[in-house]
């Protein structure tokens, strides 16, 4: 057996089809499908083959359970061997969620790239779950995510709060207020993603009164099915009701002005917490020190929510670019 095979078959087992997990491993499914069938010929049968699903036998689950950790340990060799090389050079391959991802990596990654050549960056966007699966594997250097993010040998560090507002059409009522009270918002208008998405949880912890597994919550409006952000921002724009997003989000200009209007809550303002999470083992601090670097100095709401400003004069804020 390899290593490459027990990643085949650690793949097959959480995505549970045999297309989805040759997709996430790089090569074809048949291709992974003769690799697992000939560690199946060497060990025994470890998966059952369904027509909606592939699932693990009980000997494929131990298996695949000691194989999660033999990869966890291949990961921590490599990092070992790589710490004796130049920290800055070479790919980091950055984990990020569909919720964080399109709205900072535009801001960061240019800024990363003027402070070094040396570095490359490969990012890939999934669940948190997934993310963390994949870090703990070595397919993943570090994770930019949301706290609290809580994993055995993984370090993380909370690099910002962004505050969430409110994205309304420029003629609703509410746009007419220079802040807003949670109290103010309607369930019915509100729209949410799925249940199970982070933000979505995050935002009814915030906002306790829409949850709608209580009586006062019921009727908020939830989209699945892959929906994203920018879905609820275009349902916003066909004045289909309103929503709650992270500043960042919610600021991305794609319509024309006043289309879209954005309004802060009151204080205490409800936000959430952005966070950077590595390996315990992995050894190019360096890089991570400066990819947090350049995440913190690209973003509006670390130098609007979270610094002291630095006047040297009235209403000037001073940014050091030369971090």
């Amino acid at each position: 057996m390899t290593l490459t095979e027990l990643r085949y078959i650690v793949a097959l087992a959480q995505e549970q089809h045999f297309g989805r997990a040759a997709e996430r491993c790089h090569v074809s499914q048949p291709t992974l499908s003769i690799a697992v069938k000939k560690l199946e010929e060497e060990l025994g049968v470890l998966f059952e083959r369904g027509k909606q699903k592939i699932l693990p036998t009980p000997l494929g689950e131990k298996i695949v359970a000691m194989a999660g950790r033999v990869l966890e340990q291949a990961a921590a060799i490599k990092d070992v061997a790589d710490a004796d090389k130049d920290q800055l050079e070479g790919p980091i391959a950055l984990g990020t969620l569909p919720t964080i991802g399109p709205y900072l990596l535009p801001q960061f990654i240019p800024l990363l790239q003027e402070t070094t050549n040396k570095l490359s960056l490969y990012v890939e966007e999934g669940s948190t779950a997934e993310l963390a699966t994949k870090l703990r594997n070595g397919d993943l250097d570090a994770l930019l995510l949301t706290a609290p993010f809580v994993e055995a040998d993984v370090v993380t560090q909370p690099l910002f709060d962004e505050p969430f507002v409110l994205l309304l059409p420029g003629d609703h009522p509410l746009a007419s207020r220079a802040q807003v009270q949670p109290t103010d918002l309607k369930p019915a208008e509100l729209l949410l993603l799925g249940e199970g998405d982070s933000l979505r949880e995050q935002i009814l912890a915030s906002f306790p009164h829409l949850d709608p597994h209580k009586e006062t919550g019921v009727g908020v409006r939830t989209f699945t099915q892959g929906a994203t952000l920018e879905t609820l921002r275009h349902m916003v724009a066909s004045r289909l009701g309103v929503t709650i997003l992270p500043q960042t989000a919610a600021e991305a200009p794609l319509y024309a002005p006043n289309l879209l209007v954005t309004r802060p809550f009151v204080s205490p303002v409800p936000k959430r917490t952005l966070a950077l999470a590595w390996r315990v083992s992995f050894p190019r601090h360096k890089a991570i020190d400066l990819l947090r670097k350049a995440i913190q100095a690209s973003s509006s709401a670390y130098w609007n929510y979270n610094t002291a400003k630095s006047q040297e004069a009235p209403g000037v804020m001073v940014e050091n670019r030369n971090w």
